[in-house]
C-alpha cells in the first residue's frame, strides 16, 4: 500500500504537472474560480456509451431509411460455400498463388475453383455500401456539430484571435461551462471510436487510426489535468473544419453523387492541406514551442503535451500526402473512382484522418483512387 501511495505522490506530483513554484492546491475549485478537476475526466467514458447507443438509433431510425431513400442497397454478397480446409487456410488476405495451386491439389479442385471461393469469401466481410452510409453520416453529423460548436463557444474567447492568451497567467485559468462541455463531448466521441473501431468497417490503417484516437484522449487529457485547455479548444477548432467535407464527399460518393462528391473532395483538400499543414503547425505549434516558452515557465508534462501534438502533425503529414497522390490521380482519371476514406481490409486503404483528428485524425481517418479496379 505505501509502495502504491508513493508512486501516486511521484505521478501527481506538481513538479512534473504544474509550472514552477505552483502547487494543486493553488488550482483548488472555489466559488469564485471553477478551475480543472481531474475526476472529471471520467466522465467522456460514460458519456462515450450513451454517445454508441445515440449513433446506433440515428444509424438504424434516420441515416439508413435516408441512405435507402437516395437508391443506396443494403444488399449482400453471395457467400461462399462451407469448406473447412479453405475456411482453414483464409486469412482475408491475398492468398499466394503457391498456396492456390497447393489447395487446389488438395481439394482436388482447378485453381480458378479456389480463386473463386476466395474471392466469395473476402466479399463476405465486406460491409454494405449502406453500412458505410451510415457510418459516415454520424460522423458528419458529429463533425458538424463540433466545428458549430467550437466556433460559437471560441467567437467571445480572446485566445481564439491572440493565442498568446493561452499562457498570459498560466495556469490559472477558469473553465466557463461551454469549454467544458465542448471537451466533454469531444472525449466522449473519441472514446466512442476507440471502442466501435474494433466492429466498425474494417480499414488496412486500423492502427495509425487507433493510434490517433489514442493520442488525441491522451492529448486532451493531458492538457485537461495540466490546465492548458485554451490550447486544447483551438487544436478540436482546427481538425473538426476538414472532417465535415470529407465525410460528406464520401456520402456523396456511396450515393452515386459523383459530381458532388468530386466537388466537396476538392473543398476537403483545400481546408485540409490550410488547416492541417498550415494553420496547425505554423500557427498553433509554433505557439506552444516558439512563443510559450517566453511566457511560461517549462515543465515535464508540457513537453510531453507537445511532444503529442508533433505526434498529430507527423500522422497530417502522412495523410496530406495520400491526399495529394489520391488529387492527382483523381485529376488524371477525370473523377473519384473506388472508395474514400472506407477501404475493407482486403482492400488498399487511402488512409486519410476524424480522428481527427483527428484523428486525427485523427485521424487522423482516408481517400482512395483505384484507376483498374472499382471497389465496393
Amino acid at each position: 500500500m505505501e509502495i502504491l501511495q508513493n508512486i501516486s505522490a511521484g505521478f501527481w506530483s506538481p513538479d512534473i504537472w504544474l509550472p514552477p513554484n505552483t502547487t494543486w492546491a493553488d488550482l483548488t475549485p472555489t466559488a469564485d474560480n471553477n478551475f480543472l478537476d481531474y475526476r472529471h475526466l471520467i466522465f467522456p467514458i460514460i458519456m462515450s456509451i450513451g454517445m454508441l447507443g445515440l449513433r446506433y438509433v440515428l444509424e438504424r431510425f434516420w441515416f439508413a431509411p435516408f441512405g435507402k431513400s437516395l437508391g443506396i442497397k443494403n444488399t449482400r454478397p453471395k457467400k461462399a460455400s462451407p469448406n473447412v480446409i479453405l475456411e482453414k487456410a483464409y486469412t482475408g488476405k491475398k492468398i499466394k498463388h503457391k498456396q492456390v495451386l497447393a489447395l487446389a491439389k488438395q481439394l482436388d479442385w482447378s485453381e480458378r475453383q479456389v480463386e473463386r471461393w476466395l474471392r466469395l469469401r473476402r466479399s463476405q466481410d465486406k460491409p454494405s455500401t449502406l453500412t458505410k452510409f451510415c457510418e459516415n453520416s454520424w460522423r458528419c453529423l458529429y463533425y458538424t456539430y463540433s466545428f458549430t460548436f467550437g466556433l460559437t463557444i471560441l467567437w467571445d474567447k480572446p485566445w481564439l484571435w491572440e493565442i498568446k492568451n493561452c499562457y498570459y497567467n498560466y495556469p490559472f485559468h477558469p473553465v466557463t461551462s461551454d469549454v467544458w462541455w465542448y471537451y466533454m463531448v469531444s472525449m466522449a466521441f473519441y472514446w466512442s471510436l476507440s471502442f466501435s473501431q474494433f466492429f466498425d468497417v474494417k480499414r488496412k490503417d486500423f492502427w495509425q487510426m487507433f493510434i490517433h484516437h489514442i493520442a488525441t484522449i491522451i492529448l486532451m487529457c493531458f492538457s485537461w489535468i495540466g490546465n492548458l485547455t485554451r490550447i486544447g479548444s483551438l487544436v478540436l477548432l482546427v481538425h473538426d473544419c476538414a472532417d465535415i467535407f470529407l465525410e460528406a464527399a464520401k456520402m456523396a460518393k456511396y450515393a452515386n453523387y459523383q459530381k458532388l462528391c468530386d466537388f466537396i473532395f476538392v473543398i476537403f483538400t483545400i481546408l485540409w492541406i490550410v488547416t492541417r499543414m498550415g494553420v496547425y503547425p505554423f500557427w498553433i505549434i509554433y505557439s506552444t514551442t516558439i512563443e510559450a516558452p517566453k511566457i511560461v515557465p517549462m515543465f515535464p508534462a508540457y513537453f510531453i503535451f507537445n511532444a503529442l501534438l508533433s505526434l498529430l502533425l507527423v500522422l497530417h503529414a502522412i495523410w496530406t500526402w495520400l491526399i495529394l497522390k489520391i488529387a492527382y490521380n483523381a485529376f488524371y482519371a477525370g473523377q473519384m473512382e473506388g472508395d474514400i476514406r472506407s477501404s475493407s481490409s482486403e482492400d488498399i486503404s487511402d488512409s486519410l484522418m476524424n480522428s481527427s483528428t483527428t484523428n486525427n485524425s485523427n485521424e487522423p481517418q482516408k481517400v482512395k483512387v483505384n484507376q483498374r479496379e472499382k471497389q465496393h
